[in-house]
């Protein structure tokens, strides 16, 4: 049995992540986020324009406190041969791209260990993907659950190159971890809009509703003063949490960092490391 008071307030909610301190910079507008390792956290459809192999890992602390840690390491994989980008279509991985994640959040009281698999593909202007993860929730002394979650997501192109549409619909089979209280995994789903206004500026908006709660905001802001340099803003309203943040590339290396601020609980801080490399033929 898991007191489902202690596991909200101890818990992230089980619900979907929002791994890597770029989307955590922008707010955890995450659902339009495409082209890179850690959408195979945030929305697997973002995976089907992936064309390098990529490995990542991630960490983050809230508030302050070492319990309410997250760490997390994720690899994408692209499947078959990448199909050269063409006139408003990026470019492919011709069977799509294969992701795996591993992620512990929690300290000795409580702890959630989640280990996932994704895929995602790309279909003209619209990305799709969907994860399956095994999620297993602990208290100490108390024992712990576990639950199978499966997730899909989708992306669209609505005007090529300039504005992207994005929904990820999470624990779609309402996963349970206890008779006590019918307790469930949260069922939450993310829509946003991803507007590219130049080369140098994103812009998006995102809104987020667990079936159980009220829905909530985000929104972020992207721009690019160097093709290898990125600064970063956003807003969550669920969590009433303004971050900021920078990346850098450097070579095969992607480098962000992020930091959030919580009028009344104070500073969180998210730091990732992405690495790509070429495939041999």
């Amino acid at each position: 049995m898991l007191p489902s008071s202690i596991t909200q307030l101890y818990a992230q909610g089980n619900g979907p992540a929002e791994h890597g301190a770029r989307a955590a910079a922008l707010g955890g507008t995450a659902a339009t986020l495409a082209n890179e390792v850690w959408a195979v956290a945030n929305n697997a459809a973002g995976l089907g324009t992936l064309t390098h192999s990529t490995a990542g890992a991630y960490f983050e602390n809230r508030y302050l406190i070492t319990s309410l840690n997250v760490s997390a390491v994720a690899v994408a994989l692209p499947l078959g041969i990448v199909a050269p980008a063409a006139t408003s279509q990026p470019a492919r991985a011709e069977r799509g791209v294969v992701g795996f994640e591993a992620q512990r959040f929690g300290g000795a009281l409580y702890s959630e260990v989640r280990v996932g698999a994704a895929y995602g593909y790309r279909l003209g202007v619209v990305n799709i993907g969907g994860r399956l993860d095994m999620l297993q929730v602990s208290f100490r002394d108390l024992g712990s659950r576990r639950a199978l979650v499966g997730s899909l997501g989708g992306q669209a192109d609505i005007v090529p190159e300039h504005l992207t549409f994005g929904v990820y619909l999470y624990n779609l089979n309402q996963a349970k971890l206890a008779d006590y209280q019918d307790e469930r995994v949260p069922t939450v789903a993310r829509a946003g809009l991803a507007y590219r206004a130049s080369k140098q500026v994103l812009v998006l908006i995102e809104s987020e509703k667990d079936i159980e709660h009220a829905a909530g905001f985000k929104a972020g802001l992207e721009y690019l003063p160097a093709p290898a340099v990125a600064l970063r803003a956003g807003y969550a309203s669920l969590s009433q949490q303004t971050t900021a943040g920078v990346g850098v590339k450097a070579t095969s290396f992607q480098f962000d960092y992020a930091a959030g601020w919580h009028s009344v609980l104070g500073l969180s801080q998210f730091v990732s490391v992405n690495w790509q490399w070429e495939r041999k033929p």
